[in-house]
């Protein structure tokens, strides 16, 4: 397996995967909102071909933070959501943007770090606790900053350790406005800590003497969903192909192909549509 050096993700990264397959239509495309860690991760590249070759379909990625990825689908500019911020992917749906939701698979968050580890919080399995040292011995910490599914959570985190972040923006605390790949580098590059999703850390080549600090903590499960963007909100939707795709990822080979995607011999994500 050829790692990914993830450089120059900060932006939105755009990617058709699937082309390849005889006798795809020009038209018979799908547009799937999506986050970096599905791209970063290496699953698209795993997924995708497997949905083509049996379908016919091609899938066509737009990976920003998840955030982003739900704005640009509550603006009709794709026909399916496959992100990981399930309460803002509920809204999403409550507000008719969304068909239905379905839970795909689930990994978790961890907190890496430098070996000096200047917080002392290697090896902790408690998330909040970690935190409130970090913040207490002003460690540097890179935050993505950029309203991700991985941010949200963090955010989630700081805000039950009952530490404002905001107010130590630019000093120890720094967001890096990126996506995961390019945080990762960044942080790294600065001796922080950085919260990751375990896939994309799993991936990431450039990992130096960094290692995996905070892990195990319940409050770092990391669920991701799939939603078919409303035809009735928003009429260029191709319903039809994109619930197609829907159905194959949680059907039982969809979800076999998810578990079957390993990184050096690791599990990346573990599906678990109708659990």
């Amino acid at each position: 397996m050829i790692r990914r050096s993830f450089l120059g993700l900060a932006g939105a990264a755009i990617l058709a995967l699937g082309a390849a397959a005889p006798a795809v239509a020009q038209d018979k495309f799908i547009i799937v909102q999506s986050t970096t860690s599905t791209l970063n991760s290496g699953l698209f590249d795993h997924l995708l071909p497997l949905f083509t070759e049996e379908t016919g379909v091609e899938v066509r990625v737009v990976a920003v933070g998840t955030g982003q990825a739900i704005k640009n689908a509550a603006n009709g500019d794709g026909d399916v959501l496959f992100v990981h911020a399930k309460p803002a992917e509920e809204k999403f749906v409550a507000a008719g943007d969304g068909v239905e939701r379905f839970d795909v698979m689930y990994n978790d968050f961890v907190i890496v770090g430098p070996p000096s580890d200047p917080a002392g919080v290697s090896g902790s399995s408690d998330v909040v606790a970690a935190l409130t040292k970090i913040a207490e011995a002003e460690a540097p910490f890179a935050s993505r900053g950029d309203d991700s599914g991985t941010n949200k959570a963090e955010l989630r985190l700081w805000k039950e350790a009952g530490i404002d972040v905001s107010a130590a923006s630019g000093g120890w605390y720094r967001e890096t406005g990126s996506g995961m790949g390019a945080t990762l580098n960044t942080g790294t590059g600065m001796g922080a800590y950085i919260m990751t999703d375990r896939a994309t850390w799993i991936s990431f080549g450039a990992k130096g003497d960094y290692e995996v600090a905070v892990e195990g903590d319940p409050k770092m499960f990391n669920q991701y969903g799939i939603i078919l963007v409303s035809k009735d909100k928003h009429p260029n939707v191709k319903a039809d192909l994109g619930q197609m795709f829907v159905d194959w990822v949680i059907s039982d080979e969809g979800q076999a192909a998810i578990a079957a995607y390993k990184v050096d011999g690791q599990q990346l994500f573990f599906p678990n549509a109708g659990s």
